[in-house]
């Protein structure tokens, strides 16, 4: 493990990548605590699989643009640490499974010689900055926002502001009013806009999927692009501060603005103006690096073997593109999954053809930007040895899943399984639906909606279904009307009824037979609307029935076992119990990782810190008392009522009026230094109480 240590050029990366390593044989040793440890390795984007003992690792790609180069290396990263696979996320990042968490500092050591990062892909932190997959290329964009999502990706990457939030926060760009990054249902959501000739954004605040989807609320009709960064750091200031901590179901910031409200939200943001270091931040959009197209001098000869199936291929697959000359070529990847021999011929042939880049999709595939509108023939031929050219580019067809009961913790159902089915009966019994972009299908495993299928027209998440016997087998939610209206409007599926998986298919042709009669032309989601829940369930009502099921219905699709229900704990950046000592030590760090910051005349950063390390301390105590965690806020009023109105711990006024300074003055060099000795005077006199408690105790023992 010591060979990385002298081969990354980064020196942040590199302190990054030593301290997994350390903090790995510190947990071997049983020096860290598991729960804690779990809170830093999901940071460092390694989440724990269904299968014992190996790890699931998310490569972070921002907007989904992944260059050739970065291709190979992933390919190689895989070929050496994982299985050879790679599995697109419904996030624009790339998954490879059963890893050895030993190995996890040398593979990101591997990854970094390419500028790929797998920081903060997992965990309670800003997770993968997603963008539609045209940005720059969409003949309806009125700008490319890739810039903006890059510049916002690296300014929150390792700030310290959002490194230990509540749960985790995620952000969109879509490109225009289309929404195809989805704003409606993500913690910030921007949508690119022009007014009076100055760009700028939409944005919607307060969105998600899970068990309890909210719509997010307008928050501004229009924002210019320099505020983008100074309003989400407001945002994540203020989430950080109030956001549940304890009860995992209640920690996304939609609960907040659900229970505070949008202006209350508002007062709070202006309330952390002045903590915050730059009220302006310009995105140099020209000096971002875009992808050039080779030049290309000859075609090569070509020889098409089916002309209908390239035809219809043409017709289901290619992508206007704005720049006159080109089209973008969409590659539909079943269930997400493809393997490192494809992509390293992938990688290499738009490196000499196209503009050296891909870009992943929200709905699990890929998109080839900049190929000549003359060389389309030759790319079918060359993907076509690749096994990529299956019409039906983000149609009906295209079915997005998660991987459900095949990798993750949670899964209850598969999903990936059930999503291959119903992708065959939609091909063989529904051909017309090669070409319908319309009508979306998504399926996820269980509640958390990671194949987000509370926002499809059709979707069905995993559950089980308990017989009069008392047996268990799979089953399916169905759920129907949900869709994205456009410019951050959307609506939410119902839940319609649940059925034994196997009936899925059934349940699926039912809802089509009734569309195609009854439709009249409409969109699904004004059909749904129409005819109205009752209307659904009352034709597929009967295929709940759990009383007459087949030995077939207890096995899941994809598999030959019988089901058997085994949820695990939740890696999704659930909220981990911390020991006394351990939360001390991280103060310890917190507080050195300040005098740093300082150094490095980053004050907003170094004050972030050391705000970190009195909450931290604070809650040691807390917790040594069994007291109630849930927010920072509910930590410094507590903290307040428990130690200091009793006169306990002497602070020379409140632990309130210390810690708030963070939001009373500027960020300066002068009230850093001032504020990180107030931090390591608060540990010294709360770790000097624990300590007589302790020995208080220890003496009554004896």
């Amino acid at each position: 493990m010591q060979s990385f240590r002298t081969e990354i050029e980064n020196p942040v990366v590199e302190k990054d990548i030593i301290e997994l390593a350390n903090k790995i044989e510190l947990f071997n040793n049983g020096k860290i605590d598991e729960e804690k440890f779990r809170s830093l390795r999901l940071a460092r984007g390694i989440y724990g699989q269904r299968q014992e003992g190996v790890q699931m690792i998310r490569i972070k790609l921002p907007y989904g643009k992944v260059k050739s180069n970065q291709l190979r290396r992933i390919s190689d990263v895989s070929d050496e640490y994982s299985r050879g696979r790679l599995h697109i996320t419904t996030r624009q990042d790339i998954q490879i499974h059963y890893v050895d968490i030993n190995r996890t500092p040398e593979l990101w050591a591997e990854l970094d010689k390419d500028e790929i990062t797998i920081r903060e892909a997992c965990g309670n932190t800003v997770r993968n900055v997603t963008a539609s997959e045209t940005a720059g290329i969409d003949v309806n964009e009125p700008f490319d926002v890739s810039p903006y999502a890059d510049a916002l990706f690296r300014f929150f990457l390792r700030n310290p502001i959002c490194q230990e939030m509540g749960r985790k926060f995620k952000v969109s760009f879509s490109s225009s009013d289309e929404d195809t990054g989805l704003s409606y249902l993500h913690d910030l959501g921007f949508i690119a806009k022009i007014k009076d000739g100055v760009r700028g954004f939409k944005v919607m605040l307060g969105g998600g999927l899970g068990s309890q989807p909210r719509h997010a609320d307008l928050f501004y009709d229009f924002i210019e692009t320099d505020k983008i960064i100074p309003l989400m750091e407001g945002v994540v200031r203020v989430f950080d501060r109030y956001g549940e901590r304890k009860s995992r179901a209640k920690a996304r910031m939609k609960f907040l603005l659900k229970d505070i409200g949008l202006e209350a939200f508002k007062e709070l943001i202006d309330a952390e103006q002045k903590a915050i270091e730059f009220k302006s931040v310009p995105i140099d959009a020209d000096a971002y690096e875009t992808s050039t197209p080779v030049e290309i001098t000859s075609i090569p000869e070509v020889e098409i073997k089916d002309e209908t199936a390239f035809n219809t291929w043409k017709s289901t697959n290619l992508i206007p593109q704005k720049q006159e000359g080109y089209v973008g070529i969409g590659i539909k990847v079943l269930l997400g999954d493809f393997y490192t021999d494809k992509a390293r011929l992938l990688a290499d042939l738009v490196e000499n053809y196209a503009a050296g880049e891909i870009r992943l999709t929200l709905r699990q595939n890929i998109v080839i930007p900049f190929v000549k509108k003359e060389l389309v023939p030759f790319f079918y031929q060359e993907l076509e040895k690749l096994g990529f050219v299956e019409a039906g580019y983000n149609k009906a067809v295209d079915i997005t899943a998660c991987p459900g009961t095949d990798t993750c913790n949670l899964g209850i159902a598969s999903s990936t399984g059930i999503a291959d089915e119903l992708e065959r009966v939609i091909k063989a019994e529904y051909p017309q639906y090669l070409n319908n972009k319309d009508l979306v299908i998504k399926i996820s495993g269980c509640m958390n909606a990671c194949g987000q299928h509370n926002m499809a027209n059709i979707g069905f998440q995993g559950m089980s279904v308990r017989t009069p016997d008392k047996l268990v087998a799979p089953a399916l939610q169905v759920l129907l009307g949900g869709g994205n209206l456009g410019d951050g409007n959307g609506i939410f599926a119902d839940k319609v009824v649940k059925v034994p998986s196997r009936r899925g298919p059934e349940a699926l042709r039912r809802i089509l037979n009734d569309y195609e009669a009854n439709a009249n032309g409409k969109k699904f989601v004004d059909y749904y609307k129409e005819k109205g829940q009752k209307y659904f369930y009352d034709f597929l009502q009967d295929l709940q029935d759990a009383s007459n099921l087949t030995e077939a219905d207890f096995i899941d699709w994809g598999t030959n076992e019988k089901y058997v229900k085994a949820i695990g704990v939740g890696e999704c950046a659930g909220v981990v119990i911390d020991l006394v000592a351990t939360l001390f030590l991280e103060s310890d760090e917190k507080i050195e990782n300040a005098k740093e910051s300082v150094s490095n005349g980053v004050y907003s950063g170094a004050i972030y810190h050391a705000y970190s390390s009195m909450i931290n301390s604070a809650k040691a105590l807390l917790t040594a008392e069994n007291k109630k965690t849930n927010t920072h806020a509910g930590i410094v009023k507590q903290f307040d009522e428990l130690f200091v109105e009793s006169n306990k711990i002497e602070l020379g006024g409140t632990f309130s009026d210390i810690v708030y300074q963070i939001n009373k003055f500027a960020p300066s060099k002068d009230f850093a230094l001032k504020y990180i000795e107030n931090a390591s005077v608060f540990l010294q006199k709360v770790r000097a109480y624990r300590e007589a408690e302790l020995d208080t105790a220890n003496k009554q023992v004896v």
